[in-house]
């Protein structure tokens, strides 16, 4: 008689519901710390997404809108910032001593002068040098000279000498001219190298980070020091060709900086599925309700590594380095040890870069010849660049990299909805939920287009896929024609975005969208000098209406009596007002906190602090008053 599943069968779902079990419990240990500008999974379908109402099937009611809360306490931090720099070389000293522990470097006093005469405001907001040094630390000054040396063997690296007080850059494995980078950086060292001792600073030629070694090998350096040299022996041999070639990827290689403990050392964590379907979120905690306070600098991959699958630069076709070598690369995403310098596109003057510059007679003006007055500028969000953002390995993710996403989302004409908040009546405290057809706002709010195909041979489908599921504009842009919109979005390509600081200096507010970090970092406030966006950039539609006000089809969704208003009362002023607010204070950055002299400042103290490391007697490469 048949009484149920026999024994065997029995057993087999026993195992396969423990299976499944493990598998959530390794996704859930993938999510459970995740960082709230981090892009959740919200591009899958699911039951809870479809249901009409969200926790306890009710919407939180809204009577305060969190942009100005974040707003103010951005001014109020940044005037904190500025007010307790150090106004003399005693203070200075002072406060290296309490952040570092440690006497500053030989030629402080002369650094400090500097950045005196030359009113740089950021005497005290180095931390980013210390935290790029502190694993050479472990060296002596004979090991980093060594691999300062060696490292002009790597591809792609070229060495800037500094040799009785000149400097100059050479490329030692291909004999090539030098990169542009290592060209602009000796110019940002031009009016201090000769105060400097000799010196060998490797440059990465290219925008990506370079440097991952393992976490072994950063927290147990003595204890793994035959690992390391064979690292380095390896790279050196060349047994490695510059580009991964199918042996290995990005990805794999920074999974192993991350600790051993954390989600991305376990393949289950790993893993997360992506869609590039979506359905209408209805509950104003989504994200499309939820404002970044930051960009996303500070993510961990290692502890959310489900969303490496989003960022093209883990994709990178270019074989990073699992040694410790110095290497100066003008940005990195969380995890990589390479050392930050300024961007020689922020130094640099070149028509595609740089504000204000006239290619005609060769000159900077303070005001770029195409800016257009805030009044005429339009209300919609604007981007353009090329297709790029990562690479083929392994291949097959373009999709989900980070400008296409971004792309396919503005240029989305599907019948779902989009959940925007706003006002109503405008000016009330009275927030109602608006589900919006995708197409309707996006045709009222986002200009935003692709205007260069590249690698679309990495993209699923090709050519013909790529460019149907994106906007493209033929007509090309050129960079004065960004000033005539109020809004401009900086999102990374390759690596970091290098428009950013022209953008910052335009009379437009800038949304940034960016897992690097820069020299700057610490010396920039997020909703005071730019508008940051998550990697998901679900929320830019509600910024946009917080600042320019619910468009007319949001108005209509919900019947909003703002549509019975005359079009002058439909919006309130003070949404635009703020919005001027952050693109004039991001003007007023750049002009004083970011000109080219601060990156001088910055390289000048760099170079203090690794001459420092350089010497043998470390003790004796030290500031005392």
């Amino acid at each position: 008689m048949y009484d149920g599943l026999s024994g065997q069968k029995k057993g087999i779902l026993f195992i396969t519901a423990i299976l499944v079990l493990f598998m959530q419990g390794g996704l859930w240990a993938g999510r459970r710390r995740r960082a709230d500008n981090f892009p959740d999974n919200t591009l899958v379908r699911s039951t809870k997404s479809m249901l009409p109402f969200g926790r306890g099937n009710t919407r939180p009611i809204i009577h305060e809108h969190p942009i100005p809360k974040l707003m103010v306490e951005a001014e109020d931090k940044f005037r904190k910032l500025l007010s307790r720099q150090s106004k003399t070389l005693e203070q200075a000293v002072a406060e290296y001593h309490s952040r570092y522990g440690r006497s500053p470097p030989r030629g402080f006093d002369e650094w400090w002068r500097f950045a005196r005469d030359n009113e740089v405001l950021m005497i005290d907001e180095y931390d980013n040098i210390v935290e790029d040094l502190e694993p050479f630390w472990e060296l002596t000054g004979e090991q980093l000279r060594q691999r300062a040396e060696l490292a002009g063997h790597l591809s792609s690296v070229d060495l800037v000498r500094v040799e009785d007080g000149k400097s100059m850059a050479v490329n030692v494995k291909d004999g090539f001219d030098v990169s542009a980078r290592s060209k602009g950086f000796l110019l940002m060292i031009e009016k201090f190298q000769e105060k400097l001792p000799d010196l060998i600073l490797p440059i990465n030629a290219m925008a990506e980070g370079r440097i991952l070694v393992p976490w072994e090998q950063r927290q147990f350096p003595n204890l793994t020091t035959q690992a390391g040299a064979d690292s380095i022996h390896a790279e050196l041999s060349g047994m490695y060709s510059p580009d991964w070639r199918g042996e290995g990827n990005v990805w794999e290689a920074y999974r192993r900086t991350c600790n051993p403990g954390t989600p991305a050392r376990q393949l289950f964590s790993s893993f997360r599925a992506s869609s590039t379907n979506r359905t209408s979120q209805l509950t104003a905690r989504s994200e499309e309700f939820v404002f970044a306070t930051d960009v996303g600098g500070n993510y961990s991959f290692c502890q959310n590594p489900w969303a490496h699958y989003n960022q093209g630069h883990f994709f990178s076709d270019w074989r990073t380095i699992p040694a410790l070598f110095p290497m100066f690369s003008p940005a990195k995403a969380a995890g990589f040890s390479d050392i930050r310098i300024p961007s020689h596109y922020y130094y640099g003057q070149t028509r595609r870069y740089t504000y204000g510059w006239d290619p005609v007679n060769l000159e900077l003006k303070a005001v770029d010849h195409m800016e257009t007055p805030w009044e005429q500028k339009s209300d919609t969000i604007f981007w353009r660049g090329a297709s790029t953002g990562g690479g083929s390995s392994p291949p097959g993710f373009a999709a989900q990299y980070q400008r296409h996403r971004f792309v396919r989302m503005a240029s989305d004409r599907s019948k779902t909805n989009r959940t925007v908040v706003f006002p109503d009546p405008p000016g009330s405290t009275n927030y109602v939920y608006a589900e919006v057809p995708v197409a309707a706002l996006n045709n009222e709010v986002m200009d935003v287009a692709f205007v260069k195909v590249v690698d679309f041979y990495n993209y699923p489908g090709g050519l013909e896929a790529l460019i149907s599921g994106h906007r493209f504009d033929d007509g090309g842009v050129n960079l004065g024609d960004h000033w005539k919109h109020k809004y401009l979005v900086d999102i990374d390509g390759m690596g970091y975005s290098g428009r950013f600081f022209s953008f910052m200096e335009s009379d437009s507010a800038v949304m940034k969208s960016t897992v690097y970090r820069e020299f700057f970092s610490d010396w920039i406030q997020p909703w005071l000098h730019y508008i940051p966006l998550s990697q998901s950039y679900q929320e830019i539609y509600n910024i946009h209406a917080f600042f320019s006000g619910a468009t007319h089809s949001t108005l209509e969704a919900t019947n909003a009596t703002a549509l019975h208003l005359p079009p002058s009362q439909q919006h309130t002023i003070d949404g635009d007002r703020r919005l001027r607010r952050i693109a004039r204070a991001g003007k007023q950055w750049k002009r004083t906190v970011g000109r080219r002299v601060d990156m001088e400042a910055y390289v000048y103290r760099l170079c203090l602090e690794y001459a420092r490391l350089w010497a043998d007697d470390r003790e004796s490469m030290v500031f005392s008053l």
